[in-house]
């Protein structure tokens, strides 16, 4: 028999918990992780052999994984845009990678409504951390300026293919890494040094690893506010090349003893020189699932897992640089063709894994057509959001499946890119329309639209356009109507 003293205590606990809500009850935090140039294949969950993911795997496994996921565009910031704003590249600001020196990249003007300035509104405390590439420091385009309250990493994109930078941006101050030689993104091979001998590559190395710094200052963010909803925005810099990675996580790798010539860029283009490429490559990646795995189990440890969204994803597609990422060893993008830069489907499908324990069936698995656009209007419904979905946004909430439900499909997705020669793709369904080389005026062919059925052809090996002519005029006329004129980048062939 209960004593009526634990009685009386139990009903205090109950009341008291009644009275005082948890944290957990109020909204969701989102934790949104950004791979870069991260490959369809290289996960684990997606196949992968050869490089080790265990924690972003077990987060595919307690969450959902998307398998017809597509980034914004097919390079980092005009991808970024679209991920910020919620607008499709034939709307959105920024269409191609577009250098504003002396650092940065072509702004997103102060009327573009950002996910972290709706959340901010809903009193979100917003943290960026890692590669930003929407704005010089300061400008109207800078992380601050668009609604995070605090920013740590790399604002400019070629300052960030160093990965032992000479300083990081901390807010709007730059901060020395001191211990760092001056080591670029793009150093040579000295021509009098033996390509054979690995200590002839100790030159490309620093000391202060910047992604460490970076994914520190994530978890610092978490801490400090911990006892009110935030958003983490988490675009790493991890794969992008170049290959830099600390000794210690290259040393597992190594002993697999993989043939792995090394890349000296004695001529040519490409990035900074390693013994070992094939096992950097790996190591980076592992690199970057250990900074998830460490994400994911502060939330544990602080109590705050059940009450907050998870998604990773990748900005675009495997980079085409061979000698440097050997994306045929790793099957990065198999069976898909193209890669980074490209609108094939290697350029632009990508992992998208959402975990929310309660909320999203765990160890599910959706095919429904997804992009980059949707976010605004996905994480505003999942929040409970005071704030409407602003005017211009073209994605769509995929707040049903998330939560498994069933969801009309979508009409249709759009895609186009500036850059690599113009391109356009429209998906409907199973079917795909794309079009390459638009800017190049000696292309006779320029305006011919590529049709596949992703359904019976996902390698996109078989143009079955003179088969369908409805599909391919359905496609044309919606890629007319999806592209709006760019001062900023122009497309003669479409303007």
């Amino acid at each position: 028999m209960i004593s009526p003293r634990v009685a009386l205590f139990a009903a205090f606990v109950i009341v008291s918990a009644l009275a005082s809500p948890t944290r957990a009850a109020g909204p969701p935090n989102v934790v949104f992780i950004m791979a870069d140039d991260l490959g369809f294949a290289e996960l684990g969950c997606y196949g992968q052999k050869r490089i080790r993911t265990p924690r972003i795997d077990l987060l595919a496994k307690d969450g959902m994984r998307f398998t017809r996921n597509y980034s914004g565009n097919a390079v980092c910031a005009p991808s970024r845009c679209v991920l910020m704003t919620g607008k499709h590249p034939g709307h959105a600001w920024v269409r191609s990678n577009k250098e504003v020196r002396p650092e940065g990249q072509t702004p997103i003007p102060a009327a573009e409504v950002t996910l972290a300035e709706l959340l901010k509104s809903d009193g979100y405390a917003t943290g960026a951390f890692g590669k930003w590439g929407l704005g010089p420091p300061g400008s109207e385009g800078g992380p601050l300026q668009q609604g995070f309250d605090r920013f740590f990493g790399y604002n400019c994109q070629r300052h960030a293919h160093s990965y032992y930078p000479s300083y990081l941006w901390d807010n709007n101050q730059r901060i020395a890494l001191k211990n760092n030689p001056p080591i670029g993104g793009h150093a040579r091979f000295p021509k009098d040094a033996d390509a054979t001998n690995p200590g002839n590559y100790s030159r490309f190395k620093g000391q202060d690893y910047a992604p460490d710094r970076i994914a520190a200052q994530a978890l610092r963010f978490i801490e400090q506010n911990k006892n009110r909803p935030f958003f983490l925005y988490y675009p790493t810099v991890i794969p992008h090349l170049a290959l830099h990675v600390p000794d210690e996580a290259l040393e597992p790798y190594l002993a697999l003893k993989w043939k792995d010539p090394p890349f000296t860029k004695l001529k040519g283009g490409g990035y900074t020189p390693h013994f070992t490429p094939r096992a950097a490559y790996a190591a980076m990646i592992t690199r970057l699932d250990t900074y998830v795995g460490r994400i994911l189990d502060l939330l544990e440890k602080l109590g705050l897992a059940d009450n907050t969204i998870v998604v990773f994803t990748s900005d675009n597609g495997t980079t085409h640089l061979k000698r440097e990422v050997d994306y045929d060893f790793f099957a990065s993008v198999k069976p898909l063709r193209g890669l980074k830069g490209s609108l094939y489907e290697g350029g632009v499908r990508v992992p998208l894994i959402a975990r929310w324990p309660g909320h999203i069936p765990a160890g599910s698995t959706s095919d429904f057509l997804t992009g980059f656009e949707d976010w605004i209007p996905t994480l505003l419904a999942l929040t409970g959001s005071r704030q409407a979905v602003p005017a211009g946004v073209d994605g769509i909430s995929l707040a049903d499946t998330l939560r498994g439900k069933p969801q009309a499909a979508r009409p249709y997705l759009y895609r186009e890119f500036a850059g690599y020669g113009g391109q356009q793709a429209v998906w409907m369904g199973k079917w795909k329309g794309v079009r390459q080389r638009l800017s190049r005026p000696n292309n006779p062919n320029r305006m011919k639209i590529e049709l596949f059925n992703l359904e019976q052809d996902i390698a996109e090996s078989h143009d079955i356009a003179s088969r369908h002519p409805e599909i391919v005029s359905r496609i044309r006329k919606l890629m007319k109507r999806e592209h709006r004129a760019s001062a900023i980048f122009p497309n003669k062939a479409l303007d």
